[in-house]
């Protein structure tokens, strides 16, 4: 395992709780069995397990999984733990109903990440559904120490990867997607800076959003 994948078990010791967001997420889709990839503390496990799905969640960080199933326990909730990477993962193939992979892809370089979406792109059952967020390179946080284009590493060894659009319709090849962005005006000390955002919904081809 590479420095900056082992970097997160550290990196893990200072996340805070909290849920987030699940606006892209149809209010129809509440069943199946579901992979978190790179779940972190379960800030979006937990929710999607009382949403009703069925939930395995993956992390390469001990620390992480341990914050996971600590949380999920005090809800009383039942959710699977693994300790796995995003880009080789120890699932036969059409194992899941959908995957979910919010801001994960922006930490791997790029082989990792277009082994990752292959890696998804196996895991989907015909018809399965794939949300992935993302970081924009019209982020306030671009920049740092460049290894590969658009991608910094940080003091703390963790990788940072900015996208645009097209960059990540062509890392979502095999896929049909609809993709968008959002962009959130931040002041800090009364300067303001931009929160900018990629997502996407994909399907493998042949199937219709």
């Amino acid at each position: 395992m590479t420095g900056h994948i082992k970097a997160w078990n550290n990196e893990a010791k200072s996340w805070k709780g909290g849920y987030y967001s699940l606006d892209l997420l149809p209010p129809h889709l509440k069943k199946g069995r579901l992979l978190d990839a790179g779940c972190g503390g379960g800030k979006y496990a937990l929710p999607l397990r009382m949403r009703g799905f069925d939930i395995i969640a993956a992390d390469v960080s001990l620390n992480a999984l341990k914050m996971t199933g600590e949380r999920s326990a005090s809800l009383d909730l039942d959710i699977g733990l693994l300790a796995s990477n995003v880009y080789q993962m120890p699932f036969s193939d059409e194992s899941f109903d959908v995957i979910w992979c919010y801001g994960v892809l922006q930490h791997l370089l790029l082989n990792e990440r277009k082994s990752a979406i292959s890696e998804f792109r196996r895991l989907l059952k015909k018809d399965g559904l794939l949300f992935i967020e993302v970081m924009g390179n019209g982020d306030m946080r671009y920049g740092g120490r460049e290894v590969e284009p658009n991608t910094f590493s940080r003091k703390n060894g963790i990788i940072y990867h900015y996208f645009n659009i097209t960059e990540l319709e062509e890392l979502l090849n095999g896929f049909s997607c609809m993709i968008s962005e959002s962009r959130k005006e931040k002041r800090f000390n009364g300067k303001s800076y931009t929160r900018h955002m990629i997502s996407a919904v994909a399907k493998k081809i042949g199937s219709v959003l």
